[in-house]
């Protein structure tokens, strides 16, 4: 009995005692869902992508791979900025190419071309009814853009000769902007150095990761830390190769740089950490097994059901009769004739 109210003692201590029953309560309430915290601040759900996207909210790994979770004290920090939740929506409020070009009080063609020429960096993008790209501009950056007594002479007048020229030949730096921004996103976020390596993956063709990483444990260990284009579309729909289109590097430069980063980061990684690989005696296996034993076994093709041995409708019993009778006929009619 003693030994029986010993173990219930530290039983007891341990639940108590110990403090682990509310410590781990008090863990799962300092934490919050993404969607949760979004409603906490007052943002719609595209309005607190954007803004973790940026930095302005911090999230944390959740407890299942690709969730993220938002610590209560973050909310209670942001909720107690100045002007919340009015300054938390600024700051993150994104605008297309008309409420953009009036807000810098230009023309929206003028404010197409100096996007085009990568003065105006897009911070998101999405599709319209069109399939069409809209692309989207936080506002403040407009507003200093504006304000910027430099930028004169690019929003009123003639359009520079050398911008003229690059316009003329049909220069478009809004996608690369784009992803060069999305991928510092990417990078912030990683915590892992296979992950920092699968963010710029994700903005090569896999020809190109093939060519850098070219151990293949080491390439499948990679593609599951690659990021899907943002959307969240079918990956076969035609909205989300326009996305993984906008998100696969296309200039010569880029690419370069890209690789140079991803070789060095997957060297990173298998410091870090080996890919997982099969064991030496799975591979032996493998090796020392005959390559015919390898081979698929196909099932041998279903045999043909056998005849009936007599018939079973009265119509089937009258055919088999008659060609019983021609069949004897034939056969009379064979025999050579008999001379008298």
């Amino acid at each position: 009995m003693s030994g029986q109210r010993t173990t219930t003692t530290q039983r007891t201590v341990t639940a108590f005692d110990t403090g682990a029953g509310p410590v781990a309560a008090a863990k799962d309430d300092s934490w919050v869902t993404t969607g949760r915290a979004a409603r906490e601040l007052g943002l719609r759900r595209t309005e607190f992508d954007l803004a973790v996207r940026l930095g302005r909210v911090r999230t944390d790994p959740g407890r299942v791979p690709g969730e993220r979770r938002v610590a209560r004290a973050e909310i209670e920090r942001l909720r107690a900025g100045p002007d919340f939740p009015e300054a938390l929506r600024r700051s993150v409020n994104a605008v297309g190419t008309a409420e953009g070009a009036e807000l810098l009080g230009v023309a929206k063609s003028r404010f197409t071309r100096l996007a085009r020429l990568g003065l105006l960096v897009p911070v998101a993008f999405h599709l319209n009814r069109y399939r069409a790209v809209v692309w989207l501009y936080l506002a403040d950056e407009l507003r200093l853009f504006g304000d910027d007594g430099k930028h004169a002479a690019l929003l009123t007048g003639r359009t520079p000769e050398g911008l003229r020229g690059l316009l003329d030949s049909g220069i478009d730096l809004r996608p690369r902007n784009w992803r060069g921004r999305h991928l510092g996103f990417l990078l912030r976020e990683a915590e892992d150095p296979w992950a920092r390596a699968g963010a710029v993956a994700s903005f090569l063709d896999p020809l190109h990761v093939a060519r850098v990483v070219r151990d293949p444990y080491d390439r499948s260990h990679l593609n599951t830390f690659r990021r899907r284009p943002p959307g969240g579309a079918n990956p076969d729909s035609p909205g989300a190769r326009i996305a993984a289109d906008l998100t696969t590097a296309r200039d010569d430069d880029e690419i370069a740089w890209l690789r140079a980063d991803l070789a060095r980061l997957v060297d990173e990684a298998r410091a870090h950490r080996p890919a997982p690989r099969p064991s030496a005696s799975c591979r032996a296996t493998s090796a020392s097994e005959p390559l015919a034993s390898r081979r698929p076994v196909l099932a041998p093709p279903p045999a043909r059901p056998a005849a009936s041995a007599r018939p079973d409708t009265p119509a089937a019993a009258d055919r088999a009769r008659r060609r019983g009778l021609l069949a004897r006929w034939r056969h009379r009619t064979a025999r050579p004739a008999t001379r008298p």
